[in-house]
């Protein structure tokens, strides 16, 4: 039974949380919206740090609150990162890795010491002091710490919120290896575009403590009755692999989708970006705004645009502005979101299941 129900109702002044959701056993799920949406006191009460009289929380078919049954917090299986690593200033590396580890039967030892220091690649740093290390160095010990108590689930609460911007790209190749390598189910915090769009597997979306979408993260994000922004404007993430790398122009070919449209039909959908350096087979996902989606009755290949594909129209819906409309597509079972103009949609008669030409102005390569 991989998923954990979370039911939870709370009231403060000026202030109440009111969830109740179904998140999968497995992978990353982001807690996404802006401050004050309540991500942080769901986390807290997934976490038993706020009592909540009205709550229950099932994870993976293990029970930790219900009517009858409330399990404080040290006993509940989490590891919790904060905003702020909070190391023993006393103890060095080794000791502060290893603290949380009495609390940790043998038998139950899910993610070793040795491979929590892997896999944040923090060996060099076991026989400093905290204070002789960067922000970023003391998140991933922190982190490394939280895994190394073997947590059936792991808290984390904007990890990278304290860090500037070269710490934050220094330190999600590793949260992605985390993805990649542990069976461990995630919640995570988060505000930011990029950490959504790297991380999350499902997303759910918190406005005044209320969960106003929650699903896998492409699907959420290509929904045009509640268009989410990823920054400066709505589009999709997909996942896909480099499947071709060409030197001399410094492109690479990323395949998504389930391959089964192109701008031949029946051939594999692939969409050419800047190369990153990463070899073919390497799984890699790529962003799309929808600011950046155009579409034609025609190919027309007399353009600078390097990716044209052919797309169902599956769904065409108002904007935030009058002027505009979204349109959700099909690109061989991939969504895509294109943000056109009424008067477009109106001239090339755009309705659901029209076959169309989509041509991609900028495709970014993520991680």
């Amino acid at each position: 039974m991989n998923t954990i129900h979370v039911r939870f109702k709370l009231a403060y002044p000026g202030f109440s949380l009111d969830v109740d959701l179904d998140i999968p056993g497995i992978g990353v799920t982001v807690l996404f919206g802006h401050s004050g949406s309540g991500k942080t006191t769901l986390l807290r009460c997934v976490a038993g740090l706020q009592p909540v009289a009205e709550g229950e929380l099932v994870v993976n078919g293990e029970v930790w609150q219900d009517a009858t049954t409330t399990l404080p917090t040290h006993r509940r299986p989490i590891g919790y990162v904060f905003q702020e690593a909070s190391l023993f200033a006393h103890l060095d590396i080794r000791r502060n890795l290893e603290y949380g580890l009495r609390r940790v039967p043998e038998a139950r030892r899910r993610v070793g010491l040795k491979q929590a220091i892997d896999l944040l690649g923090i060996g060099h740093l076991l026989d400093r002091m905290p204070d002789r290390l960067s922000g970023g160095e003391r998140q991933r010990v922190g982190i490394a710490r939280a895994l190394a108590v073997s947590p059936e689930i792991l808290l984390m609460d904007e990890p990278l919120a304290a860090l500037d911007l070269a710490r934050k790209q220094e330190i999600l190749p590793y949260l992605e290896r985390l993805h990649d390598d542990l069976e461990i189910p995630v919640l995570y915090v988060s505000h930011s575009p990029d950490e959504v769009a790297r991380l999350a597997d499902h997303l759910v979306v918190m406005e005044q403590g209320r969960v106003v979408a929650s699903g896998g993260l492409t699907e959420t994000l290509a929904r045009l009755d509640l268009p989410i922004r990823l920054g400066e404007d709505a589009g999709v993430v997909l996942d896909g692999e480099v499947v071709e790398i060409d030197a001399n122009w410094h492109l690479a070919r990323v395949r998504v989708g389930s391959g089964q449209a192109d701008s031949h039909p029946g051939g594999p959908v692939s969409l050419w970006v800047r190369d990153s350096g990463h070899p073919v087979g390497h799984r890699a996902r790529v962003r799309i705004l929808a600011r950046d989606v155009s579409l034609a009755l025609d190919r027309h290949d007399d353009s600078s645009i390097l990716n044209t594909l052919s797309a169902t129209v599956v769904e065409v819906a108002d904007d935030t502005h009058p002027a505009l409309s979204l349109v959700r597509l099909d690109v061989g079972g991939a969504p895509l979101v294109a943000r056109l103009t009424r008067r477009s949609v109106c001239g090339l008669d755009l309705l659901p299941g029209k076959l169309i030409w989509v041509q991609i102005k900028a495709v970014a390569l993520i991680g």
